[in-house]
């Protein structure tokens, strides 16, 4: 008998969903690439990730750091900034319990110890408040010695990471804060330790430190211009774009072929099975997002108490979960600006095979095809809601079927 209580889906609460679907090319790039790099010594940039809500931004990188946690490394919690916020205060009470796992708050050394006395002055008062209590260097000088010393203390014991991830970026919104923060984690990934070798030699080596910065499509731009420069060397960014259709219907693939164990009520374990129809079914209805598919597959499991998730539970879920996923996608259609909407709207009126830039353009009356060119770029490169090509088509394809069809109430019949 399933129960609400024992549904592994979890749509919207940031949390590592049971039901896993996709973004391996990300897990890969921690396990294969960042971790070994900088625990190697070699120099490998920060990632940021950026996407619409409902993404998976945030809960890509809490499984990341789960899976750095449990090989032993020492992991901050999701950082996520409050507008209005400081982030640098933030940011050092994180770095404090850092340095508790590694053993810093024990050190002898009084170069340390003033130095976390520094830091937790800031991470209880604030920055501003802190510079005028007392003298000596400013705030993210200290946060990058501190991040120094983690990193040393990571060396000396070996295999062992610092991650950092800090979440909704995009809401800090004082540009001297976001430059101190983004120097601070940048000098950190970009310092040379110099340590001994076999052999008596004397080599220069990267920190074992991983930074994680998540948020929406906006912080793009807050880094552009004058920080984009010296940003873009240091940190690597990705915009999530849809999961693909095959990785959804694996991640749901052990429901229709063992079954989803779940505890039953004589203290063993039951299974939850699930019909393929209804496995296409929660899939096309996702669109290939990560809340909508989670969506999708809570309403399907509360739609009945059996142990066989049919179609039919999957549609009578859906009428529950339609409202919601229309908002979700309003959501993300209100924070666009109104040229970039008109060009949606005007791209979704036309045929599939008729998107081209030219006939865009003309729809929104521009008298150059070029004047359309920048919106495009930025509705691609830095949204990730189009994809420019030969036709154009929609690469967030919730947003797409919002626009073109009756989707989210199609099919409830």
């Amino acid at each position: 008998m399933r129960l609400p209580r024992d549904s592994p889906f979890s749509p919207g609460s940031d949390t590592v969903p049971e039901v896993w679907a996709g973004r391996t090319s990300h897990l890969s790039d921690w396990r294969d690439v960042l971790r070994p790099r900088r625990i190697a010594g070699r120099h490998e940039r920060g990632r940021t990730i950026l996407g619409e809500a409902g993404s998976g931004k945030s809960s890509l990188v809490r499984r990341i750091a789960r899976e750095a946690s449990q090989s032993g490394d020492w992991t901050t919690p999701q950082l996520r900034i409050p507008s209005g916020t400081d982030p640098l205060k933030r940011v050092a009470s994180a770095l404090l319990d850092l340095s508790e796992a590694a053993g810093l708050a024990a050190a002898r050394e009084k170069r340390i110890g003033d130095l976390l006395r520094r830091v937790e002055t800031f991470a209880v008062s604030g920055v501003s408040l802190s510079m005028r209590e007392q003298d000596g260097p400013e705030p993210h000088i200290a946060l990058i010695d501190l991040l120094i010393e983690i990193g040393r203390a990571a060396i000396r014991h070996g295999d062992v990471m610092a991650v950092i991830h800090i979440d909704e970026v995009q809401n800090i919104s004082d540009e001297n804060a976001l430059s101190q923060l983004l120097i601070a984690l940048g000098d950190a990934l970009t310092h040379e330790e110099t340590v001994d070798v076999p052999g008596g030699l004397r080599i220069e080596r990267a920190l074992p430190i991983a930074v994680y910065l998540t948020g929406l499509p906006e912080f793009a731009d807050m880094t552009g211009a004058r920080k984009g420069a010296t940003f873009a060397r240091r940190f690597r960014t990705t915009t999530l774009g849809a999961i693909d259709d095959d990785a959804l219907m694996s991640a749901l693939q052990p429901f229709v072929t063992e079954g989803w164990p779940i505890a039953d009520d004589a203290g063993g374990v039951g299974r939850v099975f699930m019909e393929p129809a209804a496995q296409r079914d929660i899939v096309e209805r996702a669109h290939g997002e990560p809340f909508l598919f989670q969506l999708a597959g809570e309403r399907a499991w509360y739609a009945g108490t059996d142990d066989l998730i049919t179609a039919e539970h999957v549609r009578t879920g859906w009428r529950d979960a339609a409202p919601e996923a229309e908002a979700h996608v309003q959501r993300i259609l209100i924070r666009i600006p109104p040229r970039e909407l008109h060009f949606l709207e005007a791209m979704a009126a036309l045929p599939p095979e008729e998107r081209t830039l030219t006939n865009i353009a003309r729809s929104l009356g521009y008298e150059r095809t070029s004047d359309a060119g920048p919106t495009a770029q930025r509705l691609d490169l830095t949204r990730g809601i189009i994809r420019r090509g030969r036709p154009y088509d929609f690469r967030h394809r919730a947003i797409g079927a919002y626009l073109t069809s009756e989707w989210p109430w199609l099919n409830l019949g």
